[in-house]
């Protein structure tokens, strides 16, 4: 049996350059016009404008409101903790309130701590009287006006202020705005008041905080 091989024609189609140019996958190309970028500029400016100021000033409140808001804290744990464990809790201005031999020294704007003042003495003596909360120096821009320069607050085991004469009574936080009204009778300061019986609360009325201020004959900042 013979094979018999031979040359098979195969028709081409013979494209012309035009035509393989239209065959080419097209491939869309963006970008921006000068117009474009020069509209996305402005208006990055115009936010930026807007909110810098916005962010600023949020900032500025926030500090004020966690200064106040930790010393109501502060406070609120000494009085619990008071009438839990029987024995007399202290709160106080600490310039090293961070450290292992804290103790009571200095003002309210380097820290403050709170801790288990057994004989009721106002003065850690020691590891002994463990320190139950401790705070760093409050944040940076952030003022104090404290009444009568009171540096101490003691709860009695019965959760009660110890009615001891140069407790903490009022304290006023602000910043170098001062305590000017912010917004319909709301002060930019906050005023925080701890009564006799131990009772401790943070107020915004500007009514409150500027007469508070003015019986305290200080000045915040």
């Amino acid at each position: 049996m013979s094979v018999r091989f031979g040359r098979s024609s195969v028709a081409r189609e013979v494209l012309q350059p035009a035509q393989y140019i239209a065959t080419m996958k097209k491939r869309t190309q963006t970008g921006f016009t000068l117009y474009e970028l020069l509209i996305t500029v402005l208006i990055v400016g115009v936010v930026l404008t807007l909110g810098i100021p916005n962010m600023t000033e949020f900032t500025r409140n926030s500090r004020i409101t966690t200064t106040a808001n930790d010393l109501h804290a502060a406070f609120l744990v000494a009085r619990s903790e008071a009438a839990r464990a029987k024995t007399n809790i202290t709160i106080c201005a600490s310039d090293n309130s961070m450290t292992a031999g804290a103790s009571c020294q200095g003002i309210w704007e380097d820290g403050f701590m709170v801790f288990i003042d057994d004989n009721g003495d106002r003065a850690r003596a020691g590891i002994d009287e463990t320190v139950l909360r401790a705070h760093p120096a409050i944040a940076e821009g952030v003022s104090l006006a404290v009444a009568n320069d009171a540096a101490f607050f003691t709860y009695t085991s019965a959760g009660l202020g110890s009615g001891v004469a140069g407790a903490v009574t009022q304290i006023i936080v602000c910043d170098s705005r001062g305590i000017a009204e912010t917004s319909k009778d709301y002060s930019g300061g906050r005023l925080f008041v701890a009564t006799p019986l131990g009772r401790a609360t943070v107020l915004r009325d500007f009514t409150l905080v500027d007469s508070a201020l003015t019986l305290m004959a200080k000045t915040c900042p």
